[in-house]
């Protein structure tokens, strides 16, 4: 069984063709997937990639909330099937309330692009398993509305299920509430982060580590059983 992952093309999309190249690598088969399509070809999971989809207008994701692939993904995902969210995909996760929370402007009011230290909390999602609880990574970040918000009850929530799958280490980049990198939903099924996974794939690009490779390989024996 060959798995087929999609990646979800908005306009302003930037990382869509570095996430399929981080599929390819890992061994699955990649899907282009575009905005204005219901039609998710049969994928067996989703990511939603990095960049400024629709120019981040109203709010960062906002838009892409409500187009027309997102009502496909909304409701595949709620009936199990596994979706990542890279940066925007993140914010839009959060848009569509698969995930809860909200994502801000970064709390120094500036663009950040670094590479960051992060420590895995939960290596029990679709997304996470090849990576250790307590894992140290380092992982590219750029992004201007990166700062995760949640209510009290909601962070307290996320802490108590195990549901914070990612912290940052040495510096909080952009203000996120308790350092909170990402999260998943209940199911494990949906995971968003901030950092941007799939350029850290190779050792001559990115941080010259392969921290993010994990992500891609944790999918795919999710999907085949391996």
């Amino acid at each position: 069984m060959t798995a087929r992952i999609g990646v979800v093309t908005f306009p302003g999309s930037l990382d869509d063709q570095d996430t399929r190249r981080a599929i390819r690598l890992a061994g699955a088969e990649p899907v282009a997937l575009w905005h204005k399509d219901k039609d998710l070809k049969q994928v067996d999971a989703v990511v939603l990639p990095g960049g400024f989809s629709y120019g981040d207008y109203l709010r960062a994701g906002a838009i892409s909330r409500f187009s027309p692939v997102m009502g496909s993904v909304i409701e595949q995902a709620r009936a199990g099937l596994p979706v990542l969210g890279i940066c925007n995909g993140f914010q839009i996760l959060t848009e569509a309330h698969l995930l809860p929370g909200a994502m801000l402007g970064n709390d120094h009011l500036h663009f950040i692009c670094r590479d960051q230290r992060l420590r895995v909390e939960n290596a029990g999602t679709a997304w996470t398993g090849d990576y250790r609880e307590g894992q140290e990574i380092h992982i590219p970040l750029k992004n201007m509305d990166g700062r995760y918000v949640a209510d009290r009850y909601t962070l307290d929530k996320l802490e108590a299920e195990g549901r914070v799958v990612f912290r940052y280490l040495d510096v909080n980049p952009n203000g996120s509430l308790r350092d909170i990198a990402g999260i998943t939903n209940e199911a494990g099924n949906v995971v968003g982060l901030m950092p941007h996974p799939e350029h850290a794939v190779e050792p001559l690009i990115g941080t010259g580590r392969t921290d993010g490779l994990p992500f891609f390989t944790s999918i795919l024996k999710k999907l085949v059983g391996a």
